[in-house]
């Protein structure tokens, strides 16, 4: 089950009850001011209990202005240039508030003291090896998926659904043991404003604590630093301290903390904003 994504006027969206909220992903400017209006319209027509909303930064204020806040940041996300607002709104004030919020900020600051501003070159253990995944693969990804998330926000676990993405924008990585896959991660790339999300990180039980998130992270970046990508970030679970040190030790920097934001394994979690320049960061 996930949440459905359509545009709206020339805008991007995903929404539903899956995560019982609407989340603008991609916003043409040209649907402003009109955009934040429809939006409202169609949370309280749907019942959601929050609108989650990426827009560029000299936007922000159209949309504080109506009763979002600003949760996270990103500098230079759009071209290297642009910072990007990651903005809130709450229709049910449950929602906005963290309850396990004190086990959340031991997750930062565990995450902060691995900070690695010249990040170690990582390494795979033997007997593994890394894998760039093509459409062949798309059974067996959508397969490790299914086993490591039973409920996701994106339909990772639709074959179809991975190999529309990997025509078009997102490069899958694997990590390999024995002939099959172990480990997955992809890179969603925005084009044409320069950016990448790093996501969809996933590794079968028996070989978790291998350090293999680390190394497909560190392959990530170089890759996408070839295709001309500025800027790296991820949403990661804010309650998992594994991905949160995975970025903190790769020299990403905390952006905010998106509040009750994403359906994921069966519960709706707060997510962290990780961020981090490629244009200095060279090679790892």
């Amino acid at each position: 089950m996930h949440d459905i994504c359509e545009t709206l006027g020339n805008s991007e969206i995903q929404h539903g009850p899956f995560s019982n909220r609407i989340y603008l992903m991609k916003l043409d400017k040209g649907d402003l001011p009109g955009i934040i209006e429809e939006l409202n319209k169609r949370a309280e027509k749907k019942g959601y209990t929050k609108i989650f909303a990426k827009v560029p930064a000299e936007v922000e204020r159209e949309f504080t202005s109506r009763g979002y806040s600003r949760e996270a940041y990103i500098p230079g996300f759009y071209k290297g240039e642009e910072g990007a607002a990651f903005l809130g709104k709450y229709f049910d004030p449950v929602r906005a508030e963290a309850e396990n919020r004190e086990e959340l900020e031991k997750v930062l600051y565990l995450s902060g003291g691995k900070s690695r501003e010249n990040p170690e070159k990582a390494a795979l253990p033997e007997g593994f090896s890394l894998l760039k995944c093509e459409p062949e693969h798309l059974g067996a990804m959508s397969q490790l998926y299914r086993i490591v998330f039973p409920s996701y926000p994106f339909p990772i676990h639709d074959p179809g659904y991975l190999e529309e993405t990997i025509h078009s924008h997102v490069d899958y990585f694997g990590i390999v043991k024995d002939g099959a896959l172990a480990a997955l991660s992809s890179a969603e790339m925005d084009i044409k404003g320069s950016n990448v999300e790093m996501t969809d990180f996933a590794t079968l039980p028996e070989f978790r604590g291998l350090g293999l998130a680390q190394f497909l992270l560190q392959e990530m970046e170089e890759a996408m630093i070839l295709k001309g990508m500025r800027t790296a970030y991820t949403i990661a679970r804010a309650i998992s301290p594994g991905m949160n040190i995975t970025f903190s030790r790769r020299g990403y920097q905390y952006g905010g903390t998106l509040v009750n934001n994403t359906q994921i394994s069966g519960s709706i979690e707060s997510m962290n904003i990780w961020y981090k320049s490629l244009q200095v960061s060279g090679r790892g």
